[in-house]
């Protein structure tokens, strides 16, 4: 009897394993005080489904923070729109620092894909900190006929070859490559990663764009190979794949953030205890292992190295929607 493929939810499940184990390990002694003296909770908004990636990382820095203040921190789902339902709520909140948002690298691309979003997303925020960040990659079936990123692109300059996504993000990312490398590549639309990777394994699409924490699981399984990282540097979690830029298409770059915002007027002083609060939490092995098993990479850059990317990644995918005649729907 075969065995089903892992899923995308096994893989959610051994982080969010990983992520409790750590949770509940003894944090040292390096206790804050509190961030708010009125002892009410801080709420922290995942604009996502719980029990996904952005949920679990969420989670976890609440009951980190949680303990390093000594004070409640808790996790809302408010889910719907890629982010936006959340999104807005926040953006509406008062500036105390009650409420924060914890989004992906859709924030910035909502706007160029959507034709509706009800804020300003340069202004509606108070960018505190990226976190984290994982990088785009490119996946292959095990057993197919790409063994390597040169024999992908060669062929892709020669032959349409079609590619598949399943959101904003990974369809930006093939636009962003197709452009670069001068490839006939024809983008694939999928509703969601799973079906995505099943159609790939079982070799009724060459190729897609996906998230590490969704291809993890396959390749650990020996069912899919990550071709390629959509990145300036290789991945541990994948030592043999080549990353785009030494394949030949230099600046290409597509990651997934975990960025922290307040709502817009947020003091600088409450910014700057949450993230000396993340920098602090972040330093605990347990934490650290838990972000390094799903590929990602910490950052925590200072609020105005924050916003600067922000604006250089909603620059970057509007030009390239804009010269892929992709329109906002």
């Amino acid at each position: 009897m075969t065995a089903p493929f892992p899923t995308r939810r096994h893989a959610l499940g051994a982080l969010a394993g990983a992520a409790l184990a750590a949770a509940h390990a003894t944090l040292p002694a390096w206790a804050q005080a509190p961030l708010h003296a009125d002892g009410k909770p801080v709420t922290l908004v995942v604009p996502y489904a719980a029990g996904g990636g952005t949920d679990i990382v969420g989670r976890l820095m609440a009951q980190k923070l949680g303990e390093l203040w000594g004070q409640t921190v808790i996790v809302d789902n408010r889910t719907g729109a890629n982010g936006v339902i959340g999104s807005s709520y926040v953006a509406k909140a008062a500036p105390d620092g009650h409420t924060l948002l914890l989004v992906v690298g859709s924030h910035a691309i909502n706007p160029v894909l959507m034709k509706s979003v009800p804020y300003d997303t340069a202004k509606a925020f108070t960018p505190i900190t990226n976190i984290a960040s994982s990088p785009m990659v490119l996946v292959v079936a095990a057993r197919g006929p790409y063994k390597a990123l040169p024999d992908l692109l060669q062929a892709a300059r020669k032959d349409d070859i079609p590619v598949g996504y399943s959101e904003g993000q990974t369809r930006l990312t093939g636009e962003l490559i197709r452009q670069a490398g001068g490839l006939k590549i024809t983008g694939v639309p999928y509703k969601g990663g799973a079906p995505l990777m099943v159609d790939i394994i079982g070799g009724h699409l060459p190729a897609g764009f996906t998230s590490v924490l969704t291809a993890l699981p396959h390749v650990q399984a020996g069912n899919l190979r990550v071709l390629g990282v959509v990145a300036d540097q290789r991945m541990a979690l994948f030592p043999d794949a080549m990353t785009f830029q030494e394949a030949g298409l230099q600046g290409v770059e597509s990651l997934n953030w975990y960025g922290l915002f307040g709502p817009a007027h947020l003091p600088a002083e409450t910014v700057a205890k949450i993230r000396e609060g993340l920098q602090t939490v972040t330093r605990d092995p347990g934490v650290a292992k838990q972000m390094q098993d799903q590929g990602a990479r910490l950052v925590l850059d200072t609020p105005e190295a924050f916003q600067g990317f922000l604006a250089r990644e909603t620059g970057k995918w509007t030009q390239v929607a804009k010269r892929g005649g992709i329109q906002a729907e």
